[in-house]
């Protein structure tokens, strides 16, 4: 059987979550359910990443104990499975144990010559926790935009990342439409692939893996044999994708989905690749462990055109757009509406539009008008179980273009609305209206299928209305 192992990214649980983790976990469970539906063996991890800096000064704001505030926003992300439908085999949280014991095995595995200890100045990014060079800092901001930059002096681990710089630019310079092949990294998109690229060759820089345990406040990773420094977080962080799977014990689990399975798919979002692409190859590298095969990266979500700030208040709260809207149209929205290769934008107003006017007046109004006609002939479809994807669903889903797939679905949906306006069935009656609704209805089956991975619950209850005696049911979508 084949297999695949498909992650999210972890999120920092210094806050509850936001639209632009729904996204990323969506499009991550879009691709697992599109992958059992092929037959193929998945498992599927997310977590939540809690050894940060950043939660500790969270958690002192809010006059909490760390381990109390990483357990309150934790519960929350793990609360997204039921609020979004989410069908993840393990939620992963770094704090645990076994995420400890993984992460120290990992560092001890690396070859020894590629870790070693030094005198170190620079400028760290709380928000980021990443160091900058100063010429990468602009009036006052990191980057990404973050204002909390620290001047710090301390010794710190250094990992000889400069060792690795041929290595990876022949990982990663691959051909883009080639299939995956065991020793390459596929970065999709092809854009992202070359930023990586780029920033390789400008010349890679060994870089810092741990932290005194006083600017760690005491919270983080051991770093094995000297308790007088705690892990680098980005270092105990991505060993996530490992200790997910029982790395630290050998589990039967991780041999079976990362040592002995080829296809090892990362879910992640622009801000991090260059800890994914060039820090975790080079790590995994230097400890002989087999790599991730493919890295797909999306964009960010804006929210009215804006970036989410919790100063601006325009951070959306994924449970409450779901108990107002449905998981369903939310699903829908970011799958649809979030290009899949680049930044989208959320807002209210454009999603009550593509709420009324793709799934209430297009999906759901075909499903109503065909349920309708059938039930009138009293048609009874027997239940279907080879079911396939279209062609361009299935192509468009392996290369991570959800948008493009929806659309495929929803030109489907325009052809058979049309067909049924030209065909007028309900001026036929007995046998000549049996006849012609028969296979528009099996049609309709067909498009619930195609969208199980995007729509699941949707999917469902089409699938269920159309076996057996079609029946009319209240409408799928009511507008809004």
């Amino acid at each position: 059987m084949k297999r695949i192992y498909i992650t999210t990214a972890i999120p920092y649980v210094n806050a509850a979550p936001h639209i632009g983790f729904a996204l990323e976990a969506v499009q991550a469970d879009c691709l697992a359910r599109f992958y059992r539906l092929l037959g193929y063996d998945v498992y599927f991890a997310s977590g939540t990443d809690e050894n940060s800096l950043k939660n500790v000064q969270a958690a002192e704001a809010e006059g909490l104990p760390t381990q109390e505030l990483v357990d309150k926003y934790a519960k929350q992300f793990e609360n997204l499975k039921d609020a979004l439908n989410l069908t993840w085999n393990t939620f992963n949280r770094t704090s645990a144990k076994h995420h400890f014991d993984g992460a120290q095995k990992l560092w001890n595995l690396c070859n020894k010559e590629d870790i070693y200890k030094k005198n170190y100045r620079g400028l760290y990014c709380v928000g980021c926790e990443v160091f900058y060079a100063q010429d990468e800092i602009s009036d006052g901001k990191c980057p990404d935009g973050h204002t909390n930059i620290d001047e710090v002096e301390e010794e710190n681990y250094f990992f000889a990342l400069s060792k690795y710089q041929r290595y990876l630019e022949t990982l990663i310079n691959t051909d883009p439409s080639t299939s995956l092949r065991t020793g390459k990294l596929r970065i999709v998109p092809n854009t992202k692939k070359n930023e990586v690229l780029s920033f390789i060759k400008q010349g890679l820089e060994d870089f810092s893996i741990s932290r005194s345990r006083e600017r760690a406040r005491g919270w983080g990773v051991p770093v094995p044999g000297d308790e007088s420094q705690v892990m680098y977080v980005w270092f105990d962080a991505l060993t996530t994708y490992l200790t997910a799977l029982g790395f630290s014990s050998n589990d039967e689990l991780y041999k079976q989905y990362w040592t002995n399975n080829s296809n090892r798919l990362h879910v992640i979002g622009k801000g991090i690749i260059r800890f994914h692409a060039v820090y975790w190859p080079a790590m995994l590298a230097s400890a002989g462990l087999p790599l991730p095969a493919i890295e797909f990266v999306h964009g960010y979500v804006t929210v009215d055109g804006q970036k989410i700030s919790k100063s601006l208040g325009n951070v959306i709260n994924p449970f409450d757009l779901v108990s107002k809207f449905g998981v369903d149209p939310v699903r829908y929205y970011l799958l649809r509406e979030i290009p899949a290769y680049g930044d989208g934008d959320f807002s209210i107003a454009r999603f009550k539009d593509l709420y009324n006017g793709e799934l209430a007046n297009g999906l759901g109004n075909l499903v109503a008008r065909v349920a309708r006609l059938a039930s009138d002939t009293s048609l009874s479809l027997p239940e279907k179980k080879n079911f396939k994807f279209k062609k361009t669903v299935s192509d468009n889903l392996r290369i991570f273009k959800f948008d493009q797939a929806l659309l495929s679905i929803w030109d489907d949906i325009s052809r058979l609305d049309k067909k049924i306006n030209e065909e007028k069935p309900w001026e036929l009656a007995g046998k000549n209206l049996k006849k012609s609704i028969t296979p528009i209805a099996q049609e309709i089956r067909e498009i619930a299928f195609n969208l199980a991975p995007f729509l699941p619950d949707t999917s469902r209850k089409i699938l269920d209305q159309f076996t057996g005696k079609v029946s009319s049911e209240k409408p799928l979508f009511p507008r809004i």
